[in-house]
């Protein structure tokens, strides 16, 4: 079981959130700029939460927010102007997850 590092930002519509390595990651980084964000972020995945459920925010929803920018750019913003929280509760693998992920065919031929 592991614990949740995430940043939290409360958008205009919606709020996003980037799961972070942890802690001490996220405090070298606010002090530092320069370090890259592979060091930083467990994925480079921008997650929305919608009724409770995390998915992946579209490429919609970040430009809505953030405007014509770069994934890269919308994390560093989200980063900077976010909330760090740690969640006590277990991660569950149901929590976050993508909707835009391949499942293949669905229907029996």
């Amino acid at each position: 079981m592991s614990l949740v590092s995430k940043v939290v930002y409360r958008g205009s519509t919606d709020v996003f959130e980037v799961l972070i390595l942890s802690p001490d990651h996220y405090k070298r980084y606010m002090k530092d700029h320069s370090i890259p964000l592979v060091n930083i972020v467990a994925s480079f995945k921008i997650f929305v939460s919608q009724r409770g459920v995390l998915n992946e925010a579209s490429n919609a929803a970040i430009e809505n927010e953030f405007g014509n920018i770069s994934r890269d750019e919308a994390i560093s913003n989200i980063l900077e102007r976010g909330e760090f929280q740690e969640s006590s509760k277990p991660m569950d693998e149901n929590s976050y997850r993508s909707r835009n992920d391949t499942y293949g065919p669905r229907i029996a031929h």
